[in-house]
């Protein structure tokens, strides 16, 4: 049996877009001689809908796409196709499956995620049967995604422990297959983890298992693609592309196993990041980006990002000097846009900054607070130094219609060390999901591989890599006058958000300076209230700050 993986990009919403794409498959893999294609969950509407879900008439319209295609354009081929369904008491993430133009059946996914990013509690109605459905004279078992993420090969089993082992329920329905539609996120090293799930159920019942994932990019979540198929004994037999469509056709019955590309993490990071971009700015109906560079590595690498994605003649970098930058960082500024092909123009912040200045003074004196300018910069004349350069990027914004993307990085975002309304101003976070350390990895890797990634010189000027990191705000500034070290602070960030670790326990574990890392964690949980204000950062990691992490603000829990 020869069957094709349709790992498509769909928009949200956008039903007669996908649609198009959707007949598009079935058409190529007719030509290519498949009996079966296969499309990944939600394809109709594009995963995750959230919200779209409420809105009258959605769902319904949602179904209607899916029977014009599978009543028109389903001769000779059977096609699995994800949507959304109404079923007695509300709505169902489901799969139809079609063959010859008339509907076989259909599954109603049974494991609903209600966790990190995932709400599909909130929305939809758990299916309760093992559906097995015969087409091209092969009986094929369906599940959708998490429907996979139960039994003794998982690693879920605790987490589902309560519900039926839907796989096995499949095989005892004398499913040959299974075939799995899925919409999961990309987060890095997540690859292998799903690639040791379909192993065990092929090699635990001996049957091949495909799994067929979206890929591209919706709001903060990316989508990788990487559509498999495992033999009977657990062999990868194809993988298809990372972070870019196809339509693979595999013959069941050659069942040859192939290799495949192992992407490290900063290359991973590199093409999730690159994707992300591309298809937030796309799909926002955004054509340019802009953003300040500072002769950062931060803004470094969101600036090769965005070329990456968009192209350099659709970038645009503002060196916003003011009366604490270097010389070197503007250098930096510019050097790095001539290794890009993007553009850099000046905007300086001094007549802007003194300006504010001038017009707050009068009401400090009034109300008995210290001017501006009396001495060296406090917090307030540096997040002022700050706000101006926002400023001036929104109005830039306002006036070009380029998206802004914002340079923050994780380590510093979950300490606050960000100035809201300043540097956190714009429409994406590209990097708010990226370490520290791993800013500095990523920039090495692009300048070792650059004619690899598709630039034509190492993009990151190495002073830029080299100096150290500051913001420029006061005399001599560094990081490290706020802050620990970066090994340091990523092991801590990474250990109280993701790892939901106390002080106590990362102390007891780590030997870390325990006054410091009571400090940190403080300010990761003080800083709350700035990142629900940020712009929508990318997901790469297991908790990003986004709709996966969801504490409140006005709370006075200590741990």
């Amino acid at each position: 049996m020869k069957i094709a993986l349709a790992q498509l990009n769909p928009v949200i919403g956008d039903l007669a877009g996908n649609s198009a794409k959707i007949v598009a498959a079935i058409q190529e893999a007719r030509q290519k001689g498949a009996g079966l294609v296969v499309l990944s969950e939600l394809v109709i509407c594009g995963y995750p809908p959230r919200d779209l879900l409420l809105v009258q008439g959605f769902v319904e319209r949602c179904v209607a796409a899916v029977k014009v295609i599978g009543e028109t354009h389903t001769s000779g081929i059977a096609v699995v196709i994800g949507t959304p369904l109404n079923v007695d008491g509300g709505i169902a993430n489901s799969v139809v499956v079609y063959e010859d133009n008339a509907l076989v059946g259909y599954h109603d996914k049974r494991l609903l995620p209600t966790y990190d990013v995932f709400d599909e509690d909130r929305y939809f109605e758990a299916g309760d049967r093992a559906v097995v459905v015969e087409v091209a004279g092969v009986r094929i078992g369906l599940a959708i995604c998490e429907d996979l993420w139960r039994g003794d090969d998982s690693g879920f089993s605790a987490k589902y422990n309560d519900e039926p082992d839907h796989v096995a329920g499949l095989i005892d329905a004398g499913a040959e297959v299974i075939v799995a539609p899925s919409a999961s996120p990309f987060v890095v090293g997540k690859a292998d983890k799903h690639r040791g799930i379909l192993r065990g159920h092929a090699t635990r019942h001996g049957v091949p298992v495909v799994s067929v994932n979206q890929v591209g990019a919706n709001d903060d979540l990316i989508f990788a693609g990487q559509s498999c198929v495992m033999n009977g004994k657990g062999e990868t037999v194809h993988e298809s592309v990372a972070f870019d469509e196809s339509l693979d056709v595999v013959d069941l019955d050659a069942g040859t196993a192939v290799s495949h590309r192992v992407l490290d993490d900063e290359r991973a990071i590199v093409e999730a990041l690159t994707l992300g971009v591309r298809d937030y700015v796309g799909k926002c109906g955004f054509k340019k980006v802009c953003l300040g560079l500072s002769g950062g590595i931060d803004s470094a690498l969101v600036a090769a990002l965005g070329v990456r994605a968009l192209g350099g003649e659709n970038v645009l970098g503002v060196s916003m000097p003011g009366r604490f930058s270097s010389e070197g960082s503007k250098t930096d500024a510019f050097a790095l846009a001539e290794n890009l092909g993007m553009k850099c123009i000046t905007m300086p912040i001094e007549s802007g900054f003194t300006g504010v200045c001038e017009s707050l003074n009068p009401a400090f004196e009034e109300i008995g607070e210290r001017t501006l300018g009396e001495s060296l910069p406090d917090l307030t004349q540096e997040n002022l130094q700050s706000r101006v350069r926002g400023t001036m990027m929104m109005a830039l914004s306002n006036r070009t219609g380029a998206l802004v993307l914002t340079t923050g990085n994780k380590s510093e975002i979950a300490v606050g060390y960000c100035t809201l309304y300043g540097d956190m101003n714009g429409g994406l976070a590209v990097i708010a999901d990226v370490p520290k350390t791993m800013v500095f990895r990523v920039c090495r890797y692009m300048n070792e591989h650059f004619a690899d990634l598709g630039f034509a010189c190492p993009p990151i000027p190495v002073s830029t890599i080299e100096k150290p990191p500051s913001a420029e705000l006061a005399p001599d500034q560094l990081d490290s006058d706020s802050l620990p070290d970066y090994e340091t602070l990523d092991a801590i960030v990474q250990r109280h958000i993701e790892g939901h670790q106390s002080a106590a326990k990362i102390i007891a574990e780590t030997g870390f300076d325990a006054v410091e890392v009571e400090r940190i964690c403080k300010l990761i949980d003080r800083n709350e209230y700035k990142r629900q204000q940020m712009a929508v950062g990318l997901k790469l990691t297991t908790t990003a700050f986004g709709t996966g992490r969801r504490m409140p603000i006005a709370q006075r829990w200590t741990r």
